[in-house]
């Protein structure tokens, strides 16, 4: 009846992901008679504005079960406790004491009744200030809600504050987020999780008055609908393809070779920090060839680079790329790059993910030898270096390259299905993995597995809600039209499972004759996906084929209607090795482009969204304290009234990929120009680190951001001494997919040297021939020189005797020469 049970995470151990126990069902309690002696026997209506009945429990039930009216008991679990009404209370007789005495596992919470007659009726869209009153002999205490869905009828919604303890009576005050679609009524109380007990009074609830009417766009009429791509007189002087918002507000922008084996060759490998503010760029000495490494903040700040190239595939195709077992953090201070100790493997594209007590873990990617690595490493916050193997928990199975692994608020990992080159790991291309018991079960529901090559995944705006969104993708081996596909899923469904979303809106394409209108089901491979603070999802940039034929398309998604709305197109090609990433200003950056023919596209285009141009903004005028921890009530001041605020975590993106970005929603306390902001408790929602916190108006214009560092949870810390767990709601507890356990130990898994979907035959490592040409090409040497011609591909050489692509019919050594055309 009440949806998900309440529980905390188990504490962090070394080697352990942030993980609850064995998942059951939230039942009611059938407890005997309370203490008796309520007076009144008429019920209580909620006032003019509270609208919450009974507020001060000093209606009695007429259940039973020694509950006020409009109240019940919740919860689950192995723990004693007792529900009480007992005096003292803050106004008239009566007060809820909710105690545990001992506890093992779960919860207990006295509850607003979920009926038609006792929960408050709510509107879609809508925001409610909650407050009450409240004694605490706990940390363990926090204000839960709970929603009636129309359809799916009641389930748990979100815990928005966390109640610090408190010998006398303090007051607790939050808003809700908007409500969501096919809500109808909530319900909401305080739910205690550890010993020691809670007790309550005064409850009220009112309605958020209505937004204030739209300002005026400071913009022409197409840039207030649909915004504004600048291209920036300054170019990237890098061939980055790895882009790294830091906690001062620059950008890192790694290259290393950039996809140039001259460069390789001669040992040029290079960075540069760019900086918003002034425009300017700073090129950094960079020690290895960073090239298609896997990157994330740490919790300090500094940025953890894992592995890169070890070298270019060899001249006739035989031997692929290498990844070596190197590793270096970036620090922001001195903007300089240290040595940490080595991986067990090499790493050629691999993941990064940042788990809920600072620990990274890392799958997939090439080794030294060019073979798929099978090893799973992890990065100890604690100890600050790569764990030796012996200490990491293996299922010796190939990811492939960049795996989006999302952390879920259990602790558990899901593969979204996005990954890099060719096709996806067997099963349903989905997966939920269990690091504590080692195990994986596959997710169905995903289209097209095997065409979601460099397709781009995110965890929705807001993480609370744990929905994901897939989109786009192709397939570099089999190179077919890339498609408009969107798939998104619910984690917090008892057995998650993707689900259609609505089809990537198309632009144009340049297939090397002009560009002209998308048809048919075609979409894009290399998108990027990028978080915006007034909740939506800028997609932009992407292309049809392997490395060729980019399309100008880009499109707000909008979570609350699952809706695409077609935006501003960036006018700069945004094909394979490049970014879209989220600054601190609200504005969104976009860099690179490295299409088959070897070139790359220096030039680097900002989009404004519309946000920014609906007049003023407003301000944080100041942060009480840039140091938080988990379960904090954390105080800021702003020039006029916000609707909402939020923390986003800046990006580290490469190749459509950057797992760890997600928007966690701040729940608000508002007093005048100051608001109270309530930090999630649950470190697997938001991994401690820097983020940037925007306060948003009701228009949905952003301020520009400020930085806090996130880290504890000292007030959670357990008698140990350990970091606790946060206070998070079980879900994807009954999973029905296939369950893998680790397979059989071994050294690799075995990948084809054309694994990037380049034949190798023709022209130097940079150069990309694909291995199979676009289905519209015919299979005649004359076609498929005219498609090179027109991709800007200049005279390649023939490496070897072999001419697989038929490309060099009169044997000169020179593939598309003269002749060569004219043959079949």
């Amino acid at each position: 009846m009440f949806g998900r049970p309440v529980r905390p995470v188990r504490p962090v151990r070394p080697l352990r992901l942030l993980r609850p126990r064995p998942r059951r069902r939230t039942t009611l309690l059938a407890v005997g008679a309370l203490t008796a002696g309520l007076l009144l026997s008429v019920p209580q209506p909620a006032s003019a504005a509270n609208l919450v009945k009974n507020p001060g429990f000093e209606t009695a039930g007429t259940g039973g079960d020694g509950m006020p009216y409009c109240w019940e008991k919740s919860g689950w679990g192995d723990n004693d406790f007792t529900f009480s009404t007992v005096g003292g209370a803050h106004s008239g007789s009566k007060a809820m004491k909710v105690e545990l005495t001992r506890r093992t596992e779960g919860d207990r919470k006295a509850l607003i009744t979920e009926s038609a007659e006792c929960a408050p009726v709510v509107g879609v869209g809508k925001q409610y200030d909650l407050g009450l009153w409240y004694k605490s002999t706990t940390p363990d205490a926090s204000l839960t809600l709970f929603r009636h869905d129309t359809t799916a009828g009641w389930q748990y919604w979100t815990d928005l504050k966390t109640l610090p303890i408190s010998a006398g009576w303090s007051e607790a005050t939050v808003r809700t987020p908007e409500v969501p679609a096919g809500t109808d009524r909530i319900s909401w109380g305080v739910s205690v999780y550890g010993t020691g007990s809670a007790t309550t009074d005064d409850y009220t609830m009112d309605q958020v008055a209505d937004p204030i009417p739209d300002p005026v766009c400071t913009g022409t009429a197409e840039q207030c609908a649909n915004g504004r791509w600048d291209v920036l007189p300054t170019q990237n002087p890098v061939r980055s393809m790895h882009s790294v918002v830091l906690n001062n507000g620059k950008v890192l922008l790694i290259a290393g070779s950039g996809n140039s084996e001259e460069m390789f060759e001669a040992g040029t490998f290079t960075s540069a920090v760019y900086n918003p503010v002034t425009g300017t760029y700073k090129q950094i000495p960079t020690p290895k060839d960073m090239f298609c490494a896997g990157h994330v903040q740490l919790d300090d700040g500094r940025v953890l680079v894992m592995s890169g190239n070890k070298g270019y595939p060899s001249a006739d195709g035989t031997i692929g790329y290498q990844g070596y077992k190197d590793s270096y953090v970036f620090d922001p201070v001195t903007e300089t790059y240290t040595k940490t100790n080595d991986m067990n493997d090499g790493h050629w594209y691999p993941s990064a993910t940042i788990l809920g007590n600072g620990d990274v873990i890392s799958f997939g990617g090439l080794k030294e030898d060019s073979t798929g690595s099978v090893t799973a490493e992890r990065w100890s916050d604690a100890e600050n270096k790569w764990l030796p193997l012996w200490q990491v928990n293996q299922t010796w199975s190939y990811w492939g390259l960049y795996p989006t692994m999302v952390l879920m608020q259990d602790g558990r990992l899901f593969y979204t299905g996005s990954h890099t080159f060719g096709n996806n790991i067997p099963g349903t291309g989905s997966a939920i993995y269990d690091y504590d018991a080692n195990t994986t079960t596959q997710v169905p529901g995903l289209r097209q597995k095997d065409e979601r090559d460099q397709s781009a995944s995110v965890l929705l705006p807001p993480a609370q809600d744990q929905k994901v969104l897939t989109l786009g993708g192709g397939n570099i081996d089999s190179n077919p039209d890339a498609n408009r596909l969107t798939d998104i899923i619910d984690l917090k469904a008892a057995d998650p499972a993707y689900v259609a979303g609505p089809p990537l809106p198309q632009g144009t394409v340049d297939l090397g004759n002009g560009k002209i209108p998308q048809t048919g089901a075609q979409g894009k491979m290399y998108v990027s996906a990028v978080l915006l603070p007034d909740g939506k999802v800028l997609e932009t940039g992407g292309a049809l084929h392997n490395r060729a034929n980019p399309v100008y398309e880009s499109s707000l998604y909008d979570p609350a209607t699952n809706a695409f709305d077609p935006v501003a197109a960036d006018p700069q090609a945004r094909g394979y090795h490049s970014s879209a990433f989220l600054l601190p200003d609200g504005r969104v950056m976009a860099t690179g482009d490295n299409p088959g023919n070897g070139t790359w596209n220096h030039n680097v285009s900002v989009y404004t969204p519309p946000y920014l141009l609906k007049g003023a903004r407003p301000a944080i005028t100041s942060v009480i304290d840039n140091e938080w921890t988990y379960g904090d009530t954390q105080r800021i001041t702003v020039d006029r009234p916000i609707a909402r605020a939020e923390l986003i975590r800046p990006a580290a993106v490469t190749h459509s990929s950057d797992p760890n970005q997600r928007f966690v929603d701040l729940p608000l306390s508002v007093d005048g120009n100051n608001v109270d902001l309530n930090v999630t408790s649950n470190p697997n929602l938001a991994p401690p680190g820097w983020y940037m916190l925007f306060a948003v108006d009701a228009n949905g214009v952003p301020s520009v951001a400020k930085w806090v560092h996130l880290q504890g949870p000292s007030s959670l810390a357990a008698a140990s001494g350990e970091a606790a767990s946060g206070h998070v709601h079980s879900f994807a507890d009954s999973l029905e997919g296939k369950v893998e356990q680790p397979g059989r130990k071994r050294a690799s898994a075995a990948v084809s040297p054309t694994v990037a979907g380049c034949d190798r035959h023709y022209g130097s490592a940079n150069i990309c021939v694909p291995t199979v040409f676009p289905a519209e090409v015919r299979k005649t040497t004359a076609a498929r020189c005219t498609w090179l011609k027109s991709n800007d591909y200049g005279p390649l050489k023939i490496n070897g005797k072999d001419d697989p692509l038929r490309l060099d019919r009169n044997g000169d050594g020179v593939a598309c020469g003269k002749g060569d055309a004219r043959k079949r």
